[in-house]
């Protein structure tokens, strides 16, 4: 049914479950799994001062390595399960890039992890698997991970 599948990560720990369940459909569906981390631009470029450059290449450098280490350890633990995989770096906005991956390897569904948060977190700052599964054009499975304490 799916040839490609994507699991975008962001390293929280809402994207544990997610990855459980990209690699057991992956299984399921003999397909090949792409795992692509975004370095949120908007992160690190939110002081225009040019004092600051050199901190942000460094925060930008972090957040990209950080980025690999996830991506790396989650390939990692698809290959011990047989599966093909793909890896990519972005740099841009998460729900876009990711959208935009997406369509260029023309994946089948995309698997993406969330916080299962209280309604009034939601409605102020939204999510990047919310946006995801609203804009995409292929399926979306969004699997969610209870936050304690709320």
């Amino acid at each position: 049914m799916y040839d490609r599948l994507l699991l975008p990560t962001d390293m929280s720990p809402g994207v544990d479950r997610a990855i459980e369940h990209a690699i057991d459909a992956a299984e399921r569906y003999d397909a090949e799994l792409h795992v692509l981390y975004v370095v949120d631009a908007d992160a690190y470029s939110s002081y225009p001062d040019d004092e600051y450059v050199h901190e942000f290449e460094g925060l930008e450098h972090a957040l990209e390595q950080a980025g690999r280490d996830a991506v790396e350890s989650i390939i990692e633990r698809a290959s011990d399960a047989g599966l093909e995989t793909v890896s990519e770096i972005r740099h841009g906005v998460p729900h876009e890039e990711i959208l935009e991956y997406a369509d260029e390897v023309e994946t089948g569904l995309t698997v993406v992890g969330t916080k299962n948060r209280s309604g009034d977190y939601r409605r102020l700052l939204g999510s990047v698997a919310e946006r995801v599964a609203r804009l995409s054009d292929q399926p979306v499975t969004v699997v969610k991970t209870p936050v304690d304490g709320e």
